[in-house]
């Protein structure tokens, strides 16, 4: 068994991310050509609907970082059974592109659709539809890009040489209040008496903001807190400059690109990025599972190092084959989160604004039929290794600190690339993958945006008759306000990274994956119906977070004060799919049928000449 080290990282890996960053801002000039070949709206917003079969497939697999950090994390703390939690990634490309892809995708060739709003304002001949659509695509995306810049400086912390991160962590530096900060309070003319009730905490460290606070309200009475603890915290508050530094790199570059070369862009670094994601896996998978000693011994020796760390756990062999428990009586998978998953995993995918707009952009249904064989085996060829590796990375590496699980990919990847030849290049091959997922998905967020607010408000509400220089001018505009509002949100992070893309992608899944449904294969469907759809899909998700940020920790999922309720143990994805699909049909079915011609024009060939 290979030794426990304390890892670092090299220059080799911040070598890799300023090629990936060069070869970005390259893509966006070369796709700048391509979109210039036709006219602005469709070609920077959908890519002249050019996209293969490889290009679809590699660019609509909702990868992100959490790919090589948040997942591998619960394959090393439970192990085999996380497989079945992965398993509804499997069937994504029949559901996404089989069953709603094509038929998607054929809409918006009928309706000359540019965005995820205009293809259900056309579909349903309604304002009104658009509107509503509209709303629920900022919302969700907008969350999504907060917390997906947040993990674009955190990657850059990793990246750098010998900054001592090497995971995607909520925790930034630790607290501290130190003389400097005791003058800075002074200056602020915070009273001398309160400062010296503060003496005791001079050069003490604290994890979180929440835990300084909680121990100054003890010293000070309730009026001096009230007046004095923000002030106090502040002076405490860390500075991350590797942090800042990244934030500013990781926006510079992604709004940079994504502003040159629009939508093929996005496509076309995420296209890059999943190939050097799969090289990662192979490369680790390739060196892992000799060194543990191939896959059996692996999975033995992991179990028995479970049981010897962990060994309150309900059952030492369940890190095989059994359900998810904590010794503090969490369930990480109870049969219910498992349901909520795989649901989560294909519906999220086909519910994404994002995803609708690649397959808006196919370049044919064969284009799509094909996809649907890549996707498929590219997933395979990224989630089964992973868990492999994971496994064997529980043999090699048996006890990372409590709360660090995360770390489990970028410290097996320099351990096991260490003694390599060009080891430092290798490990960043892998450890860059993540940046460059991140940095795919906030593209393609900032194009669906951008082009919700320009095409969709400014030009169907303003402007009908904008000329193309000022779709353009404004565009861009858009693109820098959007960058410089996550940027702005992330100066002082956000916390509960995990929590605000789980809520993205589920609401995305309740808000249109029935729409969807409604719009493709429903001739019955009407506006009401699908706006009725869209608000209880959407509205009843935001009421479960709400509801579940005041109740007591359910002992269910991730911990988190920011959290939705789990109604009779499933995630709000089913209640919310569900209410969409009952409320939808039912107003639907009570309200007016609609026109025969829309009805024609969207279902039926056209007649063919004599």
């Amino acid at each position: 068994m290979l030794a426990n080290v304390a890892p670092s990282t090299g220059y080799g890996t911040l070598f890799v991310l300023v090629l990936l960053i060069v070869a970005s801002v390259w893509l966006g000039a070369v796709a700048q050509r391509v979109v210039q070949k036709g006219a602005f709206l469709k070609g920077y917003f959908l890519g002249n609907r050019g996209l293969g079969a490889w290009a679809l497939a590699l660019t609509a697999t909702v990868q992100s970082g959490g790919t090589f950090m948040g997942f591998p994390s619960l394959v090393y703390s439970h192990g085999w059974i996380v497989a079945l939690w992965i398993a509804g990634y499997m069937v994504v490309p029949l559901t996404g592109f089989g069953v709603v892809g094509k038929r998607l995708a054929q809409l918006s060739r009928r309706t000359g659709a540019v965005t995820v709003p205009d293809l259900f304002r056309e579909r349903f001949n309604s304002p009104a539809v658009g509107l509503v659509a509209l709303v629920f695509v900022l919302t969700f995306m907008t969350s999504m890009m907060i917390a997906q810049f947040k993990a674009g400086a955190l990657i850059m912390k990793i990246a750098w040489p010998n900054s001592g991160v090497i995971a995607l962590s909520e925790d930034l530096n630790q607290y501290e209040l130190k003389p400097s900060g005791i003058e800075l309070l002074r200056k602020q003319s915070v009273a001398e008496n309160v400062i010296d009730t503060l003496t005791p905490l001079v050069g003490k460290p604290f994890n979180s903001d929440a835990e300084f606070k909680a121990e100054i309200s003890k010293l000070l009475t309730k009026d001096d807190f009230k007046t004095h603890g923000k002030a106090i915290a502040a002076a405490a508050e860390p500075f991350d400059w590797l942090y800042l530094m990244g934030l500013v790199i990781f926006g510079l570059t992604v709004v940079g690109y994504t502003l040159i070369g629009g939508f093929l862009a996005a496509v076309w670094t995420d296209l890059f990025q999943s190939v050097m994601m799969l090289f990662g896996v192979v490369l680790l998978a390739v060196l892992a599972i000799p060194a543990a000693g191939g896959l059996e011994q692996a999975t033995l020796t992991a179990i028995q190092q479970k049981v010897s760390v962990d060994p309150d756990e309900v059952i030492g062999a369940a890190y095989a084959f059994g359900p998810g428990y904590s010794a503090d009586g969490r369930e990480f998978m109870p049969i219910t989160l498992g349901i909520s998953f795989f649901m989560v995993w294909v519906f999220a995918g086909i519910g994404s604004p994002a995803s609708i707009v690649r397959v808006m952009a196919s370049k044919s249904t064969a284009h799509i039929r094909k996809s649907i064989f890549l996707l498929g085996g590219y997933n395979l060829l990224i989630y089964i290794p992973l868990i492999m590796i994971c496994i064997c990375g529980r043999s090699l590496i048996p006890s990372l600190p409590a709360g660090k699980s995360d770390e489990i990919i970028p410290r097996l990847t320099l351990l096991l690339t260490g003694g390599l030849p060009a080891g430092s290049l290798l490990a960043g091959l892998v450890l860059t993958a993540p940046f460059g997922a991140v940095m795919a998905t906030v593209s393609g967020y900032l194009v669906v945006i951008a082009s919700g607010i320009v095409r969709d408000i400014f030009q169907r509400f303003i402007r009908p008759h904008a000329t193309n220089s000022e779709i353009r001018r404004l565009t861009y505009i858009t693109m820098i306000l959007v960058g410089i509002f996550a940027f702005a949100m992330n100066v002082k992070p956000v916390p509960y990274l995990q929590v605000f893309v789980v809520f993205s992608g589920t609401g995305g899944a309740v808000t249109f994956v029935i729409p969807s449904l409604m719009a493709c294969y429903w001739r019955r469907a009407n506006s009401s119906g699908c706006i009725a759809a869209m608000v209880a899909g959407g509205g009843t998700l935001i009421a479960f977070y709400v509801a579940g940020s005041f109740m007591p920790d359910p002992k269910i999922g991730v911990i988190s004060s920011v959290r939705p309720f789990y109604f009779l143990g499933f995630d709000p994805i089913l209640w919310g799919m569900s209410a969409s699909a009952l409320v939808g049909v039912f107003v639907t079915l009570l309200t007016t049928p609609p026109d025969t011609s829309l009805v024609t024009k969207m279902f039926d060939a056209a007649p063919t000449a004599a």
